[in-house]
C-alpha cells in the first residue's frame, strides 16, 4: 500500500495562481500529518487484513508483519514527499518499484495490492480533511484541493509503477521456475529420482505427492516444423491430472500424475491432441522409477511407424518394444522366420504374409482368417500349407507360433485381433 506525493508540472501549474505562499500551505498541510504517520499507517493495514481477511489469514505470519511494517513506511515517506521534507534518495517510487517487486515473490495477488494502494490514499486524505479543525494548521479549501489532486494523481503513478514492477518480477519468478521444473524433469529421465533427496525436491518443486501414481508421455519430434502433441497440459488439467513437460533429446515428454484417472483414460484424453508418434508407460516406483518409464515411453512411440499419428501403451506393445531394444536379436529373428517368405516375388510375400498375419491374430483358425481376408476357408489353408513348406516351421509347434509372432512384429506386419 501506500499514498505518497509527487511535484508534478500540473501541480506547479494548479499552483502557480497562489504563488510560493500557496505551496507552503500545501506542504505545511501535509507535514501537520507525519506526528500521525504510524497510527495512520497501522489502521491501513487494520483494514487491509480484514478486508482480505481470506487470503491473509492464510498466509504466514511474516507476510503480514512485512504489511505492517511496509505500509509504515509508505506512509512516512508520502507524507515526507508531499511535504516537501523528503532526500533526493528518498523519493516514494523506489518503495512502489520494491514494493511491486516483493509482493509477487511473495505470491500477494496483484488486485489486493493495487486496493490497498487505493485505500491507503483515501484514508491518507480522510486524515487531511481532519486538519482542517485544527485550529494550528492554516488549511482553507483552495488548499485542500490542491493537496487532493497532488494525491490522487499520485495515486495514478503509484499504480503504473507498481504493476510494471510486479509483471517484471512475475515474469523472472516464472522463468526461473520453469527452468528448475525443466533441470528436475532431466534429473528424473536420467534415474536421479531413487536418489531420496532429489526425490523430495522433485515433489516439492513440481507440487506432486509421493504416493501419487506416475505416468510418461513421450512424444516423437519426426518434423522438426510441427508438434506431436498439441497442448496436452491444458487437457490434462481439465481431467484433475497435474503434468509437467519438457523437450529433451528429440521428444517432447511429461510426466503426469494420474491421481484418479487410468492409463487408458489417459490415452483417451491425449488422444485429440496426437499430432504425430507417442508412447505412454506407468512408473511403477514413482520418481524411482521414472528413467524406466520414460525409456519404456520412448520406446513405445519408436513402434509406431514414422508418419503415423497414433498413441500407445507401452503394455500393448510389449514384443515390439522387447525386439527394438535388441536389434541384432530383431535380425536374427526376421530372417528366421519370415526370411523365407520375404525371399518370395513381391505379390506372393505380400499374400502369405497376409495370411500368416490373420492366422496368428485369430488364434491359427482358417475360418475366422479367412472371414478376415475375404477369402474362402480353403484359400486360407493352401496358403497355410505353402507357408510351413516355404518356412519349414508349423503353426502347430507353439515355439514356431511364438517366433512367427515375433517376426511379424519386427517388420510392423502384426495384426492384433
Amino acid at each position: 500500500m501506500s499514498p505518497p506525493g509527487l511535484t508534478s508540472t500540473t501541480d506547479r501549474h494548479e499552483l502557480r495562481d497562489g504563488g510560493a505562499d500557496t505551496e507552503e500551505q500545501v506542504a505545511r498541510a501535509w507535514a501537520s500529518l507525519l506526528d500521525q504517520a504510524d497510527a495512520i499507517a497501522d489502521s491501513i493495514t487494520l483494514t487491509l487484513l480484514e478486508k482480505d481477511r481470506d487470503f491473509y489469514e492464510s498466509a504466514p505470519p511474516e507476510l503480514r508483519a512485512d504489511v505492517r511494517d511496509n505500509t509504515r513506511e509508505h506512509v512516512r515517506r508520502g507524507i515526507r514527499t508531499m511535504a516537501g521534507l523528503a532526500s533526493p534518495d528518498e523519493k516514494a517510487v523506489h518503495v512502489w518499484r520494491e514494493t511491486g517487486r516483493r509482493r509477487a515473490r511473495q505470491g500477494v495477488p496483484m488486485e489486493l495490492v493495487l486496493n490497498a494502494y487505493s485505500l491507503g490514499t483515501r484514508v491518507l486524505w480522510e486524515a487531511l480533511l481532519h486538519q482542517r479543525g485544527n485550529a494550528a494548521v492554516d488549511i482553507d479549501d483552495r488548499v485542500l484541493l490542491l493537496a487532493g489532486q497532488r494525491i490522487w494523481h499520485a495515486l495514478d503513478v503509484q499504480n503504473a509503477t507498481l504493476v510494471e514492477s510486479y509483471r517484471r518480477e512475475s515474469a523472472r519468478l516464472q522463468r526461473r521456475d520453469l527452468q528448475r521444473q525443466q533441470s528436475i524433469l532431466d534429473g528424473l529421465a536420467e534415474g536421479r529420482g531413487a536418489d531420496p533427496e532429489f526425490a523430495g525436491e522433485a515433489r516439492e518443486v513440481l507440487a506432486i505427492d509421493a504416493d501419487e501414481q506416475l505416468a510418461c508421455v513421450v512424444a516423437a519430434f519426426d518434423d522438426l516444423s510441427g508438434e506431436p502433441l498439441h497442448a496436452p497440459e491444458d487437457k490434462l488439467e481439465r481431467a484433475g491430472a497435474t503434468s509437467h513437460w519438457h523437450v529433451r533429446a528429440g521428444t517432447h515428454f511429461g510426466l503426469v500424475a494420474l491421481g484418479e484417472l487410468e492409463m487408458s483414460d489417459l490415452i483417451e484424453l491425449l488422444r485429440p491432441a496426437v499430432a504425430g508418434r507417442v508412447g505412454v508407460a506407468l512408473s511403477q516406483d514413482g520418481f524411482a522409477g521414472f528413467a524406466t518409464s520414460y525409456l519404456l515411453a520412448a520406446r513405445a512411440a519408436d513402434t509406431v511407424p514414422r508418419g503415423s499419428t497414433e498413441i500407445v501403451a507401452v503394455t500393448d506393445r510389449l514384443p515390439e518394444v522387447l525386439l527394438a531394444g535388441n536389434p541384432e536379436v530383431t535380425s536374427l529373428v526376421v530372417d528366421q522366420t519370415l526370411g523365407p517368405l520375404l525371399a518370395q516375388p513381391s505379390h506372393t510375400s505380400e499374400v502369405l504374409l497376409a495370411t500368416l498375419s490373420a492366422l496368428l491374430a485369430h488364434d491359427g483358425s482358417p475360418t475366422h482368417a479367412a472371414e478376415d481376408l475375404y477369402c474362402h476357408r480353403n484359400t486360407v489353408i493352401y496358403r497355410l500349407k505353402q507357408i510351413e513348406s516355404i518356412t519349414g516351421r508349423s503353426l502347430q509347434n507353439p515355439q514356431d507360433k511364438l517366433l512367427f509372432s515375433l517376426g511379424l512384429a519386427a517388420t510392423g506386419r502384426w495384426r492384433a485381433g
